[in-house]
């Protein structure tokens, strides 16, 4: 803590050699005193004027009303420095008419050489590409919005906004841009339809952010200023978006998305015929005011989903793999988001795939200004020895004070037409409520949960479950305090909770030193003490002390050394090998130390990569391990990449040495911003398996695509099939 008192921070002047005015004078007005503007930075106030003639999308901004708009300029740095105006110029317009709103922005270089680009495709990584992103709350809670953004190459992004930073870029909209390069700019032509977002009817003011990174430059900027331990996208530092009169009120709003989906399969392990496969499916979209929708589906197909990153599996619980399938991640922070990382009481993942999804509903949205509600109702079919089972998910949430909110979440799971003598359970409920902490700077932000399940058959008195987790960020240091406890009959069956009766304590401390002028922009070191502990007896189960020292430097590349201490006891018997032949006993307590060094080069170039290697103990014996990424971008079509991995475990006998590979090529070719096509493979030594996943998708019009996926799965040794499938999908959006 004595260290944290002591940070020094230099005073950093900005490029320009100026130091912006402390209370600086914008040319946009301050709002009228009528409306009430929470934000921070509410002095940050763009008027928009409805437009008075077309607007063609070319990047040309030849209209009158682009001459006649106000321009948000003066951009503020908020990477590598937070103190000062951008050193290169950005202006950015809007004006809208009855159906949708536009947008004009020019960003200016003047450095030579290409504008760093990955791809073209839709939802491009932030971080790899020259880009703007527009973030709006449209219903002024600082809390929940949308996202859309253009790279320099005409890529779009989209997605929704929860959490006050958080973008889901799962979701799409029908939108149009058009980007055009200049010697010296580049410029991007929006226009957005009213009715692909939703925001509160009759309000003539926005909270808005306009965001650019500029890779050559290596700078971020923001119109309002954002501090720079804080994402461009937080809305708490938005500025003001104010509409000449008020956006038009949202009618009824219908969309629908039918599909239709051949496949032809085998499972030469199983020693089955080849099966064929035809079926259809549908999708509707019904906006039942400017702010609540209702989303159902039939038969849906998530073939065409991206499939999983497979990893080397040294740990004692099962692992968290990210839901990838578009039907649940759109407003997934309604239902998703409750408890922890670790203790999740709904996970989608649960549903649909160890059985067929028969149909689902889902409602969701703003009811008023301070409440939010998500319900969703899934039916699966009667698949092999599963029965019929019904998943049904509610939750709410009430906006407090300005940026709070606090929730409670039902969850149930219910098991159709049970036979006599059905050994499983009947049902499995989770009831919760929780607060979750975000002051009006985002300096404070928090959790606060509790969860009850409810199980037949099992002891009522331990299937609770409790958390707390409270943070307190600022720009040279961030402190943390974690506390979960979790009930020994805690049973979460639609959830993700890897284990169960402990107590966790879990305080965290990162400090930041900024040096002034030499190739660091920032160093510093994180360290926490992680501590787990059997409820009953508080008898200490797991402990780690970690201790990591990190630099940041100006050319984008970073350097960190990891350095932990670990104490386990076992409370189960473990394999550490994940095999499941040779077992270290329960009750057995293992000490041990490891060490880790992580390099990240330049992402700018046009060959970037990542590497890391450590060694130390690992229960009783030690491990030595690397891993690496190589991506080489030959933008804007498109990258090739490697991800490897690499464990050498040497442990006494019956183990002995075990060596795992894990190794993944991929190539991602963007022929066009409509036309993609991937290939990934991956050999997994830990599992026997190599899978090769290749994908083409054609976007014949906006969002509507045709996709065909081939998927193999090999025995490494002798390159004999496994399975094999190759899956044909068309989706069409009428709206």
């Amino acid at each position: 803590m004595l260290a944290i008192g002591l940070v020094f921070v230099p005073r950093i002047v900005c490029a320009s050699g100026n130091m912006p005015p402390t209370n600086p004078t914008f040319s946009f007005s301050r709002k009228d005193s009528t409306v009430t503007i929470n934000t921070i930075n509410s002095d940050y106030v763009l008027h928009v004027k409805k437009r008075t003639g077309p607007i063609k999308l070319d990047g040309v901004l030849d209209e009158e009303d682009w001459k006649r708009a106000q321009k948000a300029t003066d951009f503020y740095m908020v990477l590598p420095y937070d103190t000062g105006y951008s050193a290169a110029k950005s202006e950015v317009m809007m004006t809208y008419g009855d159906k949708a709103f536009y947008l004009a922005f020019v960003f200016y270089d003047t450095i030579p050489g290409k504008r760093p680009v990955e791809s073209l495709r839709r939802d491009f990584v932030f971080g790899n590409n020259d880009n703007f992103l527009l973030f709006l709350d449209t219903y002024n809670d600082q809390t929940t919005g949308y996202s859309f953004g253009a790279n320099a190459a005409g890529a779009k992004w989209d997605g929704t906004m929860s959490d006050g930073h958080n973008v889901n870029l799962i979701w799409d909209c029908k939108w149009q841009s058009k980007t055009k390069n200049y010697k010296d700019r580049w410029v991007t032509e929006m226009r957005i339809p009213f009715k692909s977002i939703r925001y509160q009817s009759g309000v003539d003011h926005w909270n808005v952010q306009f965001s650019r990174l500029d890779l050559k430059r290596n700078e971020k900027s923001a119109w309002a200023p954002v501090p720079r331990q804080f994402p461009t996208a937080s809305l708490a530092y938005a500025g003001v978006l104010e509409w000449e009169t008020p956006p038009p009120k949202s009618g009824l709003q219908f969309s629908l998305i039918p599909y239709i989906f051949g496949s032809v399969s085998r499972d030469f392990e199983a020693g089955t015929d080849t099966r064929y496969r035809k079926d259809f499916g549908m999708d509707a979209k019904l906006g039942l005011s400017s702010s609540l929708n209702l989303d159902l589906t039939y038969n849906p197909d998530f073939s065409q989903a991206e499939v999983d990153d497979q990893v080397t599996n040294l740990d004692r619980f099962e692992l968290y793999y990210p839901e990838k399938r578009q039907f649940f991640l759109e407003n997934s922070d309604l239902f998703a988001n409750y408890g922890s990382d670790q203790i999740r009481p709904f996970f989608s993942r649960r549903i649909g795939l160890d059985a067929p999804v028969l149909a689902g509903a889902r409602l969701s949205g703003k009811i008023g200004n301070d409440w939010r509600i998500g319900v969703m109702d899934m039916q699966t079919e009667k698949h092999n020895n599963l029965l019929a089972r019904n998943f049904f998910v509610a939750s709410v949430q009430k906006k407090v004070f300005s940026r709070s909110n606090i929730g409670a979440i039902l969850v149930n799971k219910q098991n159709m037409n049970v036979p006599s003598g059905f050994t499983g359970n009947e049902y499995n409920r989770v009831a919760g409520l929780e607060y979750n902490l975000a002051s009006s700077n985002n300096y404070w932000t928090g959790e606060f949960f509790g969860l009850r399940s409810f199980t037949p058959g099992l002891n009522s008195g331990k299937q609770f479950t409790q958390g707390a987790q409270l943070s307190y960020s600022r720009k040279q240091y961030e402190l943390s305090m974690i506390e979960y406890y979790v009930g020994k009959n805690f049973n979460a069956e639609t959830g993700y909770v890897p284990r169960v009766d402990y107590l966790r304590l879990n305080p965290r401390a990162t400090v930041r030193f900024y040096p002034e002028n030499n190739g660091v922009e920032y160093h510093g070191f994180f360290t926490e003490l992680d501590t787990y502990f059997r409820p009953g007896d508080m008898d200490l189960t797991d402990r780690e002390v970690s201790f990591d020292y990190f630099f940041q430097f100006h050319n984008r590349s970073h350097l960190e050394l990891e350095t932990n201490f670990w104490y386990i006891k076992l409370r189960n018997e473990f394999d550490p090998t994940n095999q499941g032949n040779h077992f270290l006993q329960s009750g057995t307590d293992y000490n041990w130390f490891d060490a880790t060094l992580i390099y990240q080069s330049d992402n700018r170039k046009t060959f970037k990569y990542e590497l890391s290697s450590g060694y130390g103990g690992f229960y009783n014996g030690n491990r030595w391990h690397a891993e690496g990424l190589l991506n080489y971008r030959f933008q804007p079509l498109g990258y090739i990449s490697m991800v490897f991995s690499y464990n050498n475990l040497m442990l006494p006998q019956p183990w002995g040495d075990v060596d795992y590979w894990l190794v993944g090529p991929k190539l991602d070719v963007t022929f066009t911003d409509k036309l993609f096509f991937t290939t990934y493979v991956q050999y997994n030594e830990q599992i026997d398996n190599i899978n090769v996943n290749a994908r083409l998708q054609w976007r014949y019009q906006p969002v509507s695509d045709i996709y065909l996926v081939y998927t193999d799965n090999y025995f490494p040794g002798n390159m004999e099939a496994k399975n094999r499938a190759l899956v044909f999908k068309m989706t069409y959006w009428f709206n």
